[in-house]
């Protein structure tokens, strides 16, 4: 067992970036935040500055080493996860992106998707990456990158460039350019690997334009990533752990078994069902996805993405200004009418699961002179209960056992009436974790498989501890009429397509 003090993780997400200390009992001892710019050059488009991700992830690094009293030699290990999709172009030589980092949400690509889906491609992609055509996805991103930078592609093809998720681009900074690496969950969600065959797929590469010149290597989830350098950190530090955010809130909610789900709200909310070693081929519009890859044996879950969650409450905040602070949210919708039927949807870069709309917008129902921000706030706290709802009667189409109860995690489970009506509208149990911050821990927990600073999978759910149960308390009938207006207000907002 390592004798070290601490595991660290860096959890750079889609608006903010954050390093957490962990001790021996999965404990968070030391955390640093720092929020990250969202820039919108152009209607439905979405992009990060990669220096910005990039200084804030020493930054609060070394913010998190200090609050905590620690040295980088007191660190056993750091586990990256990261926002998924996001992508990054960069010169190998100079290490320097040629473009903004294209984020998960940008709709860019959806005319691309929709060309390639007209000319039959979908099943295929479907088939080799358990995926839907849809511009969310990292292929679509890498195509527009090496058609409009100019000239990229011809970098590319001379194996100049190199392509990453968010978590291969800082493990490519965090080595100083020796490791060019991702992990197998961000890997399959590229929609250029082959999940089953678990490698880069020659002819999704040749339909979306993408030269295998720039593809990094795929590793475990607990593999060895290579070590930051001494000057870096005060001492190296190994990098043993990485996932995709969703990937890792999955191994900090302890979803080992089968049948067990967690649902992550942060930016957007995301909903994985561990399927176990076999992937389960969705016929309600689910993702099939890998949960994690470990020491080479590989677990795979159903996934539902919701695009819009908190990110609905950020837009309450900086668009409408109705409030000044997420936290306000829980006491406006405890003061709203709550006999005003009002629906937001919040598709404001179209709708991910079950619908995979690219084109729909969003919009509020049920207006009247009577409603106000506390009704507009209730709203949108409830588009997120609806959505949870809607990914899980697809599980349940899909075969999904009925749950016992739902973990959740992420920044919005701290609200309480969110949670409470989280339950009442999925008529389950909702469970939330002593440690919300799940999407970090998951990521110190694969470092502290590898370094041994945690014992196994046994030892990490031992680990687990709810800080709270809400149980349903609303009637089937009225839970059933407030979901169906809420399906009737999705009818109107869908393109169509």
């Amino acid at each position: 067992m390592s004798t070290a003090r601490a595991i660290l993780a860096i959890d750079q997400g889609t608006t903010s970036s954050r390093a957490m200390i962990f001790d021996r009992r999965g404990q968070p001892t030391a955390t640093a935040q720092h929020e990250l710019p969202q820039h919108f050059p152009q209607s439905g488009w979405v992009e990060h500055d990669p220096e910005d991700i990039w200084r804030d992830t020493v930054r609060v690094t070394k913010q998190a080493l200090a609050d905590g009293g620690l040295t980088a030699r007191d660190v056993a290990a750091v586990g990256i996860t990261n926002q998924r999709e996001t992508t990054v172009l960069w010169d190998r030589a100079t290490g320097v992106a040629i473009h903004n980092a294209i984020v998960w949400q940008d709709r860019r690509t959806a005319p691309l998707c929709d060309r390639l889906r007209r000319d039959g491609h979908e099943p295929m992609v479907k088939d080799r990456t358990g995926l839907l055509l849809d511009s969310y996805f990292s292929a679509t991103k890498i195509s527009w990158l090496l058609e409009n930078v100019p000239g990229a592609r011809a970098k590319a093809e001379r194996g100049e460039l190199a392509f990453g998720t968010i978590d291969c681009f800082l493990l490519w900074r965090l080595t100083e350019g020796t490791v060019h690496a991702t992990d197998a969950t961000n890997a399959a969600r590229t929609m250029l690997y082959d999940i089953k065959r678990q490698a880069w797929d020659a002819e999704l590469l040749k339909l979306f334009g993408v030269p295998d010149s720039v593809l990094p290597e795929v590793r475990d989830n607990d593999a060895e990533f290579g070590a930051t350098p001494a000057e870096m950190f005060g001492a190296p530090i190994p990098i043993l752990g990485m996932a995709g955010d969703q990937q890792a809130a999955t191994v900090g909610q302890a979803c080992f078994e089968p049948g067990m789900v967690k649902s992550t709200y942060g930016t957007g909310c995301f909903a994985l069902l561990n399927t176990g070693d076999q992937p389960v081929d969705s016929q309600n519009r689910l993702l099939t996805t890998i949960a994690y890859r470990l020491s080479g044996a590989t677990t795979y879950a159903l996934e539902g993405s919701i695009f819009i969650a908190g990110a609905a409450v950020q837009w309450l905040r900086d668009g409408l200004k109705i409030i000044a602070s997420a936290g306000e949210t829980e006491a406006l919708a405890k003061t709203a009418d709550p006999a005003q039927a009002v629906y937001l949807v919040p598709a404001f870069t179209g709708l991910g699961a079950p619908y995979w709309d690219g084109h729909a917008r969003g919009a509020i129902f049920g207006l009247t002179r009577a409603t106000g921000p506390a009704e507009i706030a209730r709203a949108a706290l409830e588009a997120v209960c609806y959505q949870t709802r809607d990914l899980l009667e697809a599980m349940r189409a899909d075969g999904a056992a009925e749950l016992e109860a739902l973990r959740v995690d992420g920044g919005m489970v701290a609200n309480d009436w969110m949670l409470q009506m989280l339950a009442d509208t999925l008529g389950v149990a909702v469970e939330r974790p002593k440690v919300s911050e799940t999407t970090a821990l998951g990521a110190a927990c694969l470092a502290g498989l590898r370094s041994g600073f945690f014992g196994g999978l046994e030892e990490i759910s031992d680990m687990w501890q709810s800080a709270g149960r809400f149980e349903p308390r609303m009637s089937a009938e009225e839970r059933d009429r407030r979901y169906a207006g809420w399906l009737d207000a999705v009818r109107r907002v869908r393109s169509g397509d």
